[in-house]
């Protein structure tokens, strides 16, 4: 296995990476014939224990010794281009190599579902679980895709150009490479995200969904017909519809994105168009193919003409055209045809369907504003805070009103209510499946849900009729605990039970794992959102309806990423599994799936797992002496990040040692970093600055700390053997470890070594450190491994050898924090470039980890 990933992805890195030497660029052969002299240095230092600082002298000593400070740190910056454009080569080998290191057809893959359904006899089985399942990725607008498009664009090419081994053309992309800036020279706006990532709607989304339905279709040996659950596969999109703590997201940006949306889809539906009419110029079929090209060009390039008004008007002049074609032309180029009018029932008018986040403490505080409108009007206002929960219940459900007649002098008001009305225009324009959920953060109570669904009652409301899917958001370890207790109390509320059986009777409950491990620690997180997957399913189906689980997940295994997969096929009957709906961000966006055969990959692995053990029943629900170990691991493991979280210099070492001052520096993303403005509270640092810069001090304290003591404890009480047999038995307790594994292979504690000699941080580095050691040993121990990713060793290799590509950006990153910590009066003319080389090196760091953010 490892010699197959060295075939298709090493040696062919190195091969094309000496073409990089050969650039006509000014001093970069001797940048590339330098920079490996630098890793060596590096790679030497550490294992002598040397500080990054004393490495960069060194190699300046060795190797440049007549070189002045400014002839230095230009160097330095001419490393960084040149490996930020090594890490875009590796990623477009290893992108092109993706059917030879991965198994397209192996485990999870639709190919080895269907010949087992097939071979035992269930195929009766899977086409009634594919009538109601549904999976949904949905892509959010997170700062952490440091890739601009116009590099993105480039790492597409150079992709194709490697899967035909184009030298020649392979060589002009470098050279492109080498002179396309990496950075954004100003923050995006929330409209500029949403425009990046629709990319990957036009391109990878809108061809693979079908793609993989109809492979379905023809396995199952079903006509186009005869297919009924379009829904099978959704794509969300979260870019100008998320104001949780981002001020730029208003109404109008919402409304733009759900225009472009539409825009974007009508052009691809145009080339399907166009596409049908070279084909389609039979007499009967051809003016029917016209007539639908005039109706759609208005809705994709503007101008004037008669349009559809929504996609039934277009399927039924399809459906014209597929029976004309059929009874007079022998159903000729019926698979194209037949292509577009599943495109258009799976996409609609919409492409992407919008969600809206919003903070519950921000709807309070417009209801607030409202009530000083409405006091003089309703006498039940009066006193209202002194009042219980279910009495305020009441009092907001038996309010009516239009709230958007009311003046308000605080904008925000305005504005949150003028966002809810947007959903509306959505609605109108492009569907109810353009934008209808309404995701509530910090959800506290039930009136918290209340006070959303009465709003958007009166402002969307048709009668009782609301077209809204409300999506409360338990994040928090205190959350996750109380989100049983919450939605009991909705549940017996008749009016929104009322609302959910007008829904479909499910309700959509999202589960966050990036503030749940930033506030528990990784198995304490992992374990209580499996736990309140259980509790909340058991009450659910109590209260006669399905929770449908949205999982908010990040890219790294301390944002809930890594092998997710496998964690949705573990799951048993005690977890609702009718729908499999998961946040992608940044990166993970672009590195599964960015390119039409990842992404069908990885879809294809979320569908089967999703509905695997309904069908197989292969999984099981944890016993109870299973239950009570991981009761057990979570709790020491939680009581040791917390050891740690508390530490009095636990917040000062974020503030003053990694680069978490300097990210919202780095112009990739629109949203602020932490919640509030002022000093750095701990509560209002955002879950993706926060994994983000323990990655870039390759410490990953988030995806790891307290395994080794959870595990070492257990051991102490004479329970490894149990441990052992989970490891081995249980997918969720194998899945849980091996992304843990995974975060520890992104770990080199050497590059901060320095800082256990440090007077103010020595302690908790060196506590750090222990438990990464500890974490390690256990691991293998209960694992049996010899070495860590053991299991998946194309991913290891991948790990490693991207992890070689980066290390002197890791040095150079570290020699530079260094710097500004230690800054003598003399230096403060350098203090901005040492800033400057902080944030360089982010991108090559985050770009090169993948998942990391």
């Amino acid at each position: 296995m490892a010699s197959q990933f060295n075939d298709a992805v090493s040696t062919r890195y190195h091969m094309y990476n000496s073409l990089f030497l050969n650039l006509p660029y000014s001093g970069i052969y001797r940048t590339g014939t330098l920079l490996p002299l630098l890793e060596q240095a590096c790679t030497d230092g550490y294992n002598r224990g040397k500080d990054p600082k004393s490495i960069i002298r060194n190699f300046f000593k060795d190797y440049t010794p007549q070189a002045t400070r400014e002839e230095q740190i230009n160097l330095l910056f001419s490393f960084i281009q040149y490996i930020e454009r090594q890490v875009v080569l590796f990623d477009s080998i290893e992108d092109a190599a993706f059917s030879e290191i991965n198994d397209v057809n192996g485990k999870g893959s639709l190919t080895e579902l269907l010949a087992r359904v097939s071979a035992e006899d269930l195929i009766d089985e899977l086409k009634t679980k594919l009538e109601t399942f549904s999976v949904r990725v949905v892509l959010t607008a997170h700062p952490t895709q440091f890739y601009p498009g116009s590099v993105l664009s480039i790492l597409n090419d150079l992709e194709l150009m490697m899967h035909n081994n184009d030298v020649e053309n392979i060589n002009l992309l470098l050279r492109q490479l080498g002179k396309t800036p990496f950075i954004n020279r100003q923050k995006p706006t929330p409209f500029d995200e949403a425009v990046s990532l629709s990319w990957f709607l036009e391109n990878v989304f809108y061809p693979v969904i079908p793609e993989i339905i109809v492979k379905l279709m023809n396995g199952l040996n079903m006509r186009p017909e005869e297919w009924v659950n379009y829904d099978l596969l959704k794509v969300g999109f979260w870019p100008g519809g998320d104001r949780d703590g981002n001020p730029f997201v208003t109404h109008d940006i919402t409304l733009r994105v759900a225009d472009h949306l539409q825009r974007t889809l009508m052009r691809c539906y145009y080339r399907d168009i166009r596409v049908l009419k070279r084909r389609l110029t039979f007499v009967g079929v051809d003016n029917i193919i016209s007539r639908i090209e005039r109706s759609v060009y208005p809705l994709a390039f503007g101008g004037q003409g008669e349009v559809y008004k929504n996609p039934d008007a277009l399927l039924n002049d399809l459906l014209e055209a597929r029976e004309v074609l059929m009874r007079d032309h022998k159903g000729l180029f019926l698979n194209l045809l037949d292509s577009l009018i599943l495109k258009v029932r799976i996409f609609g008018f919409y492409l992407g369907s919008m969600d809206v986040r919003q903070d519950s403490r921000k709807h309070a505080y417009a209801w607030e504003a409202i009530f000083e409108k409405l006091k003089g009007k309703y006498k039940a206002l009066k006193d209202f805070d002194e009042k219980s929960e279910e009495e305020k219940i009441n009092v907001l459900l038996g309010l009516n009103f239009k709230p958007i007649s009311l003046s308000f002098e605080d904008a925000f008001v305005s504005e949150l209510i003028e966002s809810i009305s947007a959903i509306g225009a959505i609605q109108a324009r492009n569907g109810v499946e353009g934008c209808h959920r309404y995701v509530i953060s910090n959800c506290q109570s039930a009136l918290d849900v209340i006070r959303v669904y009465k709003l958007a009652q009166l402002i969307l409301g048709k009668g009782d009729d609301l077209t809204l899917d409300i999506v409360p958001l338990f994040e928090t370890i205190e959350d996750l605990a109380h989100a049983p207790g919450i939605m009991t109390a909705l549940y017996n509320i008749p009016a929104y039970r009322e609302h959910l059986v007008r829904r479909g009777g499910k309700q959509t409950i999202m589960l966050g794992f990036s503030d749940g491990t930033k506030d528990g620690g990784y198995l304490r997180a992992n374990w209580s959102i499996f736990q309140a997957k259980e509790n909340l399913t058991r009450i659910t189906r109590e209260a006669g309806f399905a929770a449908i689980f949205f999982d908010g997940r990040g890219g790294p295994p301390a944002r809930g990423g890594g092998n997710t997969h496998d964690f949705y096929a573990s799951l048993g009957d005690t977890i609702e599994d009718k729908e499999v709906q998961i946040t992608i961000q940044g990166q993970t966006i672009s590195s599964n799936f960015g390119k039409p055969v990842s992404c069908k990959y990885n879809m294809e692995q979320l569908l089967s797992a999703g509905i695997h053990n309904a069908i197989f029943h292969d999984a099981r629900a944890l016993n109870k002496a299973e239950t009570a170990i991981m009761d057990s691991l979570a709790e020491e493991g939680h009581k040791a990040y917390l050891e740690l979280k508390q530490h009095p210099k636990f917040v000062p070492y974020l503030e003053k040692i990694t680069p978490l001052s300097l990210i919202g520096d780095a112009n990739i993303g629109s949203r602020p970093t932490k919640r509030s403005s002022g000093s750095l509270k701990f509560e209002d640092l955002r879950a993706i600055p926060f994994v983000g810069s323990w990655a870039q001090m390759k410490q990953n304290i988030p995806g790891f700390y307290g395994v080794g003591t959870a595990i070492k404890e257990l051991k102490k009480q004479g329970k490894l053997p149990e441990l052992k047999a989970l490891f081995k038995h249980s997918l969720f307790f194998r899945t849980l470890l091996s992304n843990s594994m995974m975060s520890l292979t992104k770990t080199y504690y050497p590059a901060t070594a320095y800082l256990g000699k440090d007077k103010e941080f020595s302690d908790l580095w060196k506590k750090m450190n222990a438990e990464f050691k500890l974490s390690v040993q256990m691991l293998l121990e209960v694992s049996g491994y010899s070495e860590l990713m053991e299991n998946t060793p194309m991913n290891r290799d991948s790990v490693k050898l991207r992890e070689r590509i980066v290390l002197p950006l890791i040095t150079i990153q570290q020699f530079a924090l260094q710097h500004l910590r230690g800054l003598e009066p003399i230096d403060k003319q350098y203090e901005q470039t040492c800033r400057k080389l902080v944030i360089r090196c982010m991108f090559g760091i985050i770009n090169a980890a993948r998942n990391s953010a």
